[in-house]
């Protein structure tokens, strides 16, 4: 029998990792896709990015417009709302057999929430990981909670999982499935490359992402404001990604479009470079700058160092090459001179990454060909022995 799956995505991140599976499950007659497109996918300040989905060749099952255009917590919360109203339309039309979400995002929680009123078993990706300094790590675990299969990254996040009463018989430790990308996609030489990001041959540069830090009574405009003087001061351009549809994101993008229309010659800013060519400029780049789970997660297999800054990943497993540094000019500077030297280079290119070494769509696909997702539903309780 067809086994109906839904796959959801909401960010250009979200559906980088899950492209992988995606293109698995769509070529494997044991399943059905059902891909559903949300959130900053459709909006274009984002990057439109729905249109690389289906530059990749998949067909998108259903769409659900929930970003509102506001950038408050009360603005984020009503979108939340819309994605439980409009997955309840797209679960009732669709019947899915199982649900596969990845992370921690609060359009996840909205999805997560109305599957289970729907009774449609969830699997799920990247549980157990904390970020302390996001909201992101309450919807991530509230996520788990409504789950019924869970693929961590490491055997830690496993042992976390189970910690929140999961059945160990339903969680399984299969490492980052963003680093099947590094290993399948043909990734961009460096000339080919700089050309894509407009620099030149001798142009150095640094790969940059910064997110708003959603728990922390924080400035984002006088956030971004030290990070751009710290790396202004460096002799290197500065390449920059958005931040995510996040309460706050819109500032904090909106702040480096200033930045970057003082400063023409030093910034390059993208919505979204896509998969290749993101991992194509991190492969390249001098370091991984700023607060973005993939400077953590993938940049290790990529043997290049980041420079993590702030509470935001605060929590995360990590490999040597990840150096934190808090949010402050000063620490910042010392921070990307130290990433920089020769001796960090080296070290982290000899590394092993404690996110795996790819091969987990295959796990993922092996548990999902053997499992059938209607004895599912049910779950009890793990309870650990307490002394």
């Amino acid at each position: 029998m067809v086994k109906k799956v839904c796959v959801v995505t909401a960010t250009r991140a979200e559906y980088g990792l899950l492209r992988p599976l995606i293109a698995a499950l769509a070529a494997d007659s044991l399943f059905e896709l059902q891909l559903v497109v949300t959130g900053a996918h459709l909006v274009r300040e984002f990057g439109e990015t729905w249109r690389q989905i289906e530059a990749d060749g998949f067909a998108i099952t259903a769409r659900v417009d929930m970003l509102l255009a506001g950038d408050s917590a009360a603005a984020t919360a009503k979108s939340l709302a819309l994605a439980v109203a409009g997955f309840a339309d797209v679960f009732e039309r669709l019947q899915p057999d199982l649900l596969v979400v990845l992370g921690d995002r609060y359009e996840m929680l909205g999805v997560a929430s109305a599957a289970t009123l729907f009774r449609i078993p969830i699997a799920h990706l990247h549980g157990g990981e904390t970020t302390e300094g996001a909201y992101d790590e309450a919807f991530r675990h509230a996520i788990t909670k409504c789950a019924h299969l869970h693929f961590t990254a490491t055997a830690d996040y496993r042992r976390r999982v189970i910690q929140l009463g999961e059945d160990p018989a339903r969680v399984f430790d299969v490492g980052a499935i963003g680093i099947d990308s590094i290993r399948t996609l043909p990734l961009l030489e460096r000339a080919a490359m700089l050309a894509k990001l407009g620099l030149a041959e001798q142009d150095r540069y640094w790969m940059v992402t910064y997110h708003p830090v959603t728990l922390a009574q924080s400035d984002a405009v006088a956030e971004v404001d030290v990070l751009v003087s710290a790396l202004l001061a460096s002799d290197a351009h500065i390449v920059v990604t958005g931040a995510n549809a996040d309460t706050g994101g819109r500032v904090v993008n909106a702040r480096w479009q200033h930045w970057q229309s003082r400063h023409p010659e030093r910034i390059r800013l993208f919505a979204s470079l896509g998969s290749l060519r993101y991992l194509s400029a991190v492969k390249h780049a001098l370091a991984v700058v700023g607060n973005s789970s993939s400077g953590i997660i993938e940049a290790p297999s990529l043997g290049v160092p980041t420079l993590d800054i702030g509470a935001r990943q605060q929590g995360r497993v990590r490999a040597p090459s990840v150096l934190h540094v808090l949010p402050e000019q000063k620490a910042i500077a010392a921070g990307l001179a130290r990433v920089n030297s020769e001796t960090a280079r080296a070290a982290a290119q000899m590394q092993a990454n404690p996110y795996g070494n790819g091969g987990t769509t295959a796990r993922i696909m092996d548990v999902l060909r053997r499992i059938d997702p209607a004895t599912l539903s049910v779950k009890s309780f793990h309870d650990l022995v307490v002394r």
